[in-house]
């Protein structure tokens, strides 16, 4: 795990806010020289601190869907391993292990119609073997929800 110091979290703040600032605009507020911001972006990159990617508002495009499925595992020494196979799945945006009556949340992004929502919770994952329970929460609304797409949906 990488320390940060005050300049890379001044740093990781302005990109948040905008991946595509200008060099120019990100030395003048950060008050540092060229060299030195193409060093730390390069340190971040490489420590995986940081990615630079494009993000979409799902409910700005037609036929994206945003669900939650909560999952109960049947064994529990089993979790980090049902993480990682979870977070392979292609409409899998990204998967927590969290405290309360169920052991994992997986946030999951699917396309064309809730058919394939139906798929994903009948066949695909109940094949990953550790799953006694789930249940999905169709996103209706949200706000602000900027998020990267998953590899396997179409737009």
């Amino acid at each position: 795990m990488k320390k940060l110091d005050a300049l890379d979290k001044k740093l990781i703040r302005y990109l948040s806010e905008d991946g595509r600032m200008p060099v120019k605009e990100l030395v003048s507020k950060l008050e540092i020289t060229s060299p030195t911001l193409h060093a730390r972006m390069k340190n971040l990159l490489q420590s995986g601190v940081l990615k630079i990617a494009g993000l979409v508002d799902i409910f700005k495009i037609k036929k994206l869907f945003m669900a939650f499925v909560a999952i109960r595992v049947v064994d529990d020494s089993k979790i980090e391993e049902t993480l990682n196979d979870l977070s392979l799945m292609e409409e899998v945006h990204s998967v927590f292990a969290v405290t309360g009556r169920y052991d994992i949340f997986a946030e999951i992004i699917f396309s064309k119609d809730m058919e394939a929502l139906y798929t994903f919770m009948s066949s695909k994952l109940p094949m990953q073997g550790n799953i006694d329970y789930s249940e999905s929460f169709v996103v209706m609304k949200t706000k602000s929800k900027w998020t990267l797409l998953p590899a396997g949906v179409d737009l």
